[in-house]
């Protein structure tokens, strides 16, 4: 680090809620002299790169093998080989990350999108005026282009040269410390540019998130799905379970909603003849935040025509498997302290052999509303009076059984008070043909036959219809035109709705949604005088 650079920093560790206005206001006055020396960074608009430093260090690697193995022991043919890589003039980009000051000779370290790259920029190659502002007027965290060549230090580094350098965006605002990076959850979330550039795994996971994501795609549109977009704003947000946000449309002067679903409009392409439809979107659901729940995250839906639940249970077996043999090269994966097999086959098991398996007690044999209740009171289920029978089997299953489904296990035929989209089981009408995926004790994805039958969707919209005016501010409304639709007629149908961002986090280790959102839902924080104040521990 620099004179200069030392002394600011030893002046703001005296005074650590100054620290931020000390380094600001020196690195801005920088800028303010190389303005005057007319060397303004950011006026500069382009840097032509010609390569990343990750593929430079592998390149450079290979070569040096090659010499090695070509010439042997003679050290004088390898020196000879090896200064021939010097007119191999390369071009890099990135952010100064470290700064080791040595006279008339300077280290940095350099961090473009591939990794870090050691530079060696002496005064001798780039001129002594540029050196000279070089050491004075630039800091750890600007973005500089570099034009040299690549070598090998005698410490062993791979390294690049600095043959020219030029400035091409001033940081008026420090880094954290380098030495502790950021640790802070709170801040890492607000601030996601400082966390990727702090933490390079954290980049890691975006990019396997973005994999995984292609990943799906390629393998859905190689069976025959064709992806869709459907609206975003909608008058009736329906299909699923949660409560809307609500907004204003001024030139329709019209209430609406933000989805909270795909499921009602996909269905209506299937009805409209396109067989096998799916969307990847943002859906939002006004609900609380936690470790597993962001106010807005990404959900897939998809729709085959001509199949039912079964089918879906083995399309999403067969992708789970795919996705990650192909993003994390193998069908083993780990997550926190369990080690998940998606190369097995997934168990399957009916809701109601579940609850019998982890609470001991038999919902076949429960035939009444008060049977339920009072099994309920005994085992210590909490219920509201507007719960039935399916209603408290569900609560069950809540309650004794989620936290046990670690390895892939699909959850089949649940109660139809739970399920008013799906297809009841003919042999079992107060059962439906739907199923949840659990693994590492969360829903993965939730996957119906779906219901075809416009008289008994209209039924089934007048319950829930029923339990929003009970207070179940969670329930759907009827939809007409989706029951016309169904008049229409729709083919058996199998549906499912994945989240994203949870099958990211499996793949990924992450213990938090948060960690797969690039920019998670925060609170607020509070301010003063026009500024935010500080940060705010985030609560998981």
């Amino acid at each position: 680090m620099s004179e200069n650079q030392l002394n600011s920093a030893a002046q703001a560790e005296e005074d650590p809620v100054q620290d931020i206005n000390i380094l600001k206001k020196d690195r801005l006055e920088k800028l303010a002299g190389l303005r005057e020396l007319d060397h303004d960074p950011f006026v500069i608009t382009k840097f032509d790169v010609t390569g990343h430093a990750a593929d430079y260090k592998k390149e450079y690697e290979a070569k040096e093998a090659e010499i090695l193995a070509a010439v042997g022991d003679d050290e004088e043919k390898k020196a000879a080989e090896l200064e021939k890589l010097n007119e191999n003039i390369v071009r890099i980009a990135g952010r100064i990350m470290s700064w080791r000051d040595m006279g008339k000779a300077n280290f940095i370290d350099v961090r473009d999108a591939s990794d870090r790259i050691q530079v060696y920029v002496r005064s001798n190659d780039v001129g002594a005026d540029l050196f000279k502002e070089f050491k004075k007027k630039w800091d750890i965290g600007d973005i500089i282009g570099v034009e040299g060549y690549v070598f090998r230090t005698k410490k062993g580094e791979i390294s690049v040269h600095a043959k020219s350098i030029q400035l091409l965006s001033k940081s008026l605002l420090p880094l954290p410390e380098k030495w502790h990076g950021l640790k802070d959850t709170d801040t890492r979330y607000r601030q996601r540019y400082l966390d990727l550039i702090i933490n390079p795994d954290v980049k890691d996971t975006f990019v396997k998130r973005s994999k995984i994501i292609a990943a799906i795609r390629r393998y859905l549109d190689d069976q025959g799905f064709m992806e869709v977009e459907t609206p975003m704003l909608v008058s009736n947000a329906g299909g699923a379970a949660a409560r809307p946000f609500e907004t204003h449309y001024n030139a329709l002067d019209e209430d609406v909603k933000l989805r909270i679903s795909l499921e009602l409009y996909l269905k209506r392409l299937i009805v409209g003849g396109l067989e096998r439809v799916y969307e990847i979107g943002r859906v939002f659901r006004n609900e609380g935040v936690d470790t597993r729940h962001n106010p807005e995250f990404t959900l897939m839906e998809l729709y085959q025509a001509y199949t039912d639940y079964y089918g879906m249970m083995d399309l999403t077996e067969n992708m789970f498997r795919h996705v990650a043999q192909q993003v994390c090269g193998t069908t083993c994966v780990p997550y926190g302290e369990y080690m998940i097999d998606l190369g097995k086959p997934f168990e399957r098991l009916t809701m109601i052999d579940a609850v019998k398996k982890y609470s001991g007690v038999d919902f076949s044999e429960i035939k009444t509303l008060e049977e339920a209740r009072r099994i309920a009171d005994e085992k210590g289920v909490e219920y509201e009076d507007r719960h039935k029978r399916g209603d408290i089997l569900n609560l069950f299953f809540e309650a004794f059984v989620e936290e046990h489904l670690i390895q892939p296990t699909f959850i089949m035929d649940h109660p139809i008070e739970i399920s008013p989209l799906t297809k009841k089981k003919p042999d079992a009408p107060d059962y439906v043909e739907r199923f949840e995926l659990f693994i590492t004790g969360r829903e993965m994805c939730n996957a119906y036959s779906e219901l075809n039958d416009p008289i008994d969707q209209r039924e089934r919209f007048k319950a829930q219809e029923e339990a929003l005016s009970q207070g179940d501010e969670e329930a759907n409304r009827t939809d007409e035109d989706f029951l016309t639709a169904l008049e229409i007629g729709m083919p058996p149908t199998g549906g499912i709705g994945y989240g994203i961002d949870r099958l990211v986090m499996l793949l990924t280790n992450s213990a938090s949604i948060r960690d797969v959102l690039l920019f998670p839902t925060m609170k607020p924080l509070p301010t003063i005088g026009g500024r935010q104040s500080g940060t705010e521990e985030t609560k998981e």
